[in-house]
């Protein structure tokens, strides 16, 4: 049974394996980890898992064949680019890109381009972005990620964007954010980067007040950065409990949706059988009719967590587009004189 009340917690740390340090792009040698009763969160940077090793091999084209041509070939590619700051000596950041792109070299650089692109485009909102200075979202406790995975592997993210949302409190640019850095995170991920993530959008209590928040603008930064820009398999969008009015705010997004995105898209309402032909029972909460008993990851305990991480975060945002690199830095100067 999921508990209404937050169970009790601590927050400690563990060391990042010598071998798993390759992941990162700062030198953070500790990594934060939630104790919940029997359960614990943390960001796995284990090695995969046989299974998940075969879904690489099978549906991304890992193999001995393809990693090590495919990587020499992208950091080639990158390194053409003198439009772009990037870690070019780091394999593991490379993979991170050449995993959803199937090892194409060609589409992966193409996928880094758009990635960049797009933090440049909407550099207001990504522009200095660490945990740190987005407790508000997580205090709403509107955001989770689900400390255990779905039946294929899959990281679950939730975002309650109807009854527990208060529009006057927390701003769509201070969600979006929160959505940012929870897959920024996920990207480091080794079994994630292979088996991707699932959304549930529980829309229970939607108001019209709340509708209204929503732009045609935002609908389609939403949309560029879903299906050009977030280097991760995203794949389903589940919508529950949704009310007759949310089909205003999917008015706003489909203009925007290509054909790939649209068909995982999927809604179910409060059908929960429909839910569970996705996601199996055993990977939900009973609140989703699953049978998971499992504490809930409250939005402060995530807050906790990637806090400890600011580091990180700050070592992503050293790479992008050099002309925007160069004008933050200059703002910055500036304002120390």
């Amino acid at each position: 049974m999921v508990q209404d009340s937050e169970p009790a917690y601590t927050v400690s740390t563990r060391k990042v394996p010598e071998w798993a340090k390759t992941a990162l792009l700062s030198d953070i040698d500790e990594l934060p980890v939630v104790h919940l009763g029997d359960f614990t969160l943390t960001l796995e940077l284990n090695e995969m898992s046989d299974r998940t090793k075969e879904v690489a091999r099978d549906e991304l084209r890992e193999t001995a064949e393809n990693v090590g041509p495919a990587v020499d070939r992208l950091r080639e590619l990158l390194a053409e680019d003198k439009d772009l700051v990037v870690p070019l000596d780091n394999d593991a950041w490379l993979v991170r890109f050449l995993r959803p792109c199937k090892y194409y070299p060609e589409s992966a650089y193409e996928q880094i381009k758009n990635y960049y692109s797009f933090k440049e485009k909407h550099s207001a909102v990504y522009r200095d972005l660490l945990p740190s200075k987005e407790r508000n979202v997580f205090e709403s406790n509107i955001l989770t990620v689900c400390p255990n995975r779905d039946q294929l592997g899959r990281r679950i993210l939730v975002l309650e964007l109807g009854k527990k949302w208060n529009h006057k409190k927390v701003t769509l640019d201070e969600v979006f954010k929160g959505c940012v850095l929870f897959l920024e995170a996920a990207m480091l991920e080794p079994e994630t980067q292979v088996c991707g993530a699932v959304v549930i959008f529980d829309m229970e209590g939607l108001s019209m007040q709340q509708v209204w928040q929503f732009t045609p603008p935002f609908a389609k930064r939403i949309v560029d950065w879903l299906q050009d820009s977030v280097p991760l398999r995203v794949k389903n969008i589940h919508i529950i409990n949704q009310p007759y009015i949310f089909n205003m705010v999917f008015a706003l997004f489909k203009p925007f949706l290509r054909e790939k995105l649209r068909n995982r898209i999927i809604f179910h309402g409060n059908d929960r059988d429909s839910l569970h032909s996705y996601m199996s029972p055993k990977c939900l909460p009973d609140v989703y009719g699953g049978s998971v008993a499992m504490p809930r990851i409250s939005g402060m305990q995530w807050f906790e967590l990637l806090n400890k991480c600011d580091k990180e975060y700050k070592a992503i945002n050293t790479y992008g587009m050099k002309k925007s690199l160069e004008s933050a830095d200059d703002s910055k100067k500036g304002k120390k004189k």
